[in-house]
């Protein structure tokens, strides 16, 4: 039962004291969070750690390669209705950014937890979650993870006879293979945008068959489970029918979906899914994305897109032509070094918006756009970029680090 004040050892008490220590002078000499740094300290004085830290808390492990940030914040919104919640709610989703964030929620009943792809096999083993949201697999940075197959290969051995309720979207095939090893799964019709990563079987390698929103094998009968939860246009389908509307202040179909999910795992615990949804209302931003903020006299509104299939998800809720459009992209070992995924994305989409083009890769990113016959200008900085942009309010689509650069400069 969560909220159980067994004490830490003395080692895992000096453990988090220290971590504290480190982070907070991180954030002092203006370094960060210090999140990472913090728990990296903390783990090395007690391995163990996460496990003494996860141990009283009800844990709910969210993972996927997009909106697993939000998601995480949707579902810790939700489930704040029935006690208190502890999160990762910067992103830090490595075992150190994780055991930093646990160590902060002493009070806390639940454990709201994003974990990367990667990851999620070995933090499920150190804190025995009750529950696990796992939302899409694409390619993203494939100098740093596996491709997709494996990811899913790694999720589904790690999933197999797990003890918790795995909520899981059944529109994505990698992710029903991964979780097709778990013995207690709640299939969640949340949709898939990007489907390029899903057109092999990822159970025989034969091709799939893709008619309307159904999905199957016709070489070995892997097929699309039956859901229980359903996004549905502007509404959430519960397991008795019942149609719950969404209301969000975030934007995008993709958040829709990400409520979805999120109402399907605040049921697990009890919340029902008009308190559950009501409350996600309350998320107007996630770490900055889909802030506006004013920079130069102008609105900005700040988009992170950190792979082929966010790109896609961003277009589709950007203001029509002709909004200016300032696209920033770097390749910095946060991002992963490799900027060949800039030709998997539909540039052609961004037709008729006048576009302008920063970053560490700008120049990689303007070959791509003069191959798409995009009309856009290449700028040394953002300053420079907002300053040429035409009236309106300019959308800024970003990548993980080059998102982080803007919001400093903006301030945000």
């Amino acid at each position: 039962m969560a909220g159980n004040s067994d004490p830490l050892s003395p080692r895992a008490k000096l453990a988090v004291t220290a971590g504290k220590a480190v982070a907070a002078a991180s954030r002092a000499a203006g370094r960060g969070s210090g999140s990472v740094i913090g728990g990296r300290v903390a783990l090395k004085l007690d391995p163990d750690l996460l496990a003494r830290l996860a141990q009283n808390l009800d844990v709910i492990l969210v993972s996927a390669t997009n909106g697993k940030t939000t998601t995480t914040r949707l579902i810790a919104e939700a489930l704040r209705a029935a006690g208190p919640v502890v999160s990762n709610a910067l992103g830090a989703n490595m075992p150190a950014g994780i055991t930093s964030a646990l160590a902060g929620g002493s009070d806390a009943r639940y454990g709201v937890i994003e974990v990367d792809e990667k990851y999620l096999a070995g933090v499920a083993r150190d804190t025995a979650p009750k529950c696990i949201a796992l939302l899409n697999l694409s390619r993203d940075q494939l100098d740093r993870a596996a491709e997709t197959r494996m990811l899913a290969e790694n999720w589904r051995e790690g999933l197999a006879g797990s003890k918790a309720v795995v909520v899981a979207n059944c529109d994505d095939p990698l992710v029903v293979w991964a979780a097709s090893s778990s013995p207690n799964v709640i299939w969640v019709a949340a949709g898939q945008m990007w489907k390029d990563d899903a057109w092999s079987c990822p159970s025989c390698g034969g091709v799939m068959q893709r008619p309307g929103d159904d999905w199957f094998c016709g070489e070995c009968g892997f097929r699309r489970p039956t859901p229980s939860w359903a996004l549905s246009g502007d509404h959430v389908l519960d397991p008795h029918g019942s149609a719950w509307p969404i209301h969000l202040q975030l934007p995008g179909r993709a958040n829709k979906a990400n409520a979805a999910s999120s109402a399907a795992v605040a049921a697990v615990f009890g919340v029902p899914p008009q308190v559950a949804l009501e409350r996600m209302y309350q998320v107007q931003a996630v770490a900055g994305r889909y802030d506006v903020v004013q920079f130069q006299g102008r609105d900005l509104r700040l988009l992170l897109a950190k792979n082929p299939a966010g790109w896609l998800e961003t277009f589709s809720l950007i203001d029509q032509p002709p909004a200016p459009v300032i696209l920033s992209v770097n390749a910095r070992s946060a991002d992963g070094t490799d900027t060949s995924w800039l030709w998997d994305v539909d540039y052609t989409r961004l037709t008729g918006h006048p576009i302008c083009v920063v970053g560490d890769r700008r120049l990689d990113l303007a070959v791509r756009l003069e191959v798409a016959d995009q009309h856009f200008q290449v700028y040394e900085n953002l300053d420079q970029a907002v300053a040429a942009c035409p009236p309106g309010r300019i959308e800024v689509i970003a990548n993980y680090t080059a998102f982080q650069d803007l919001r400093r400069r903006v301030g945000n």
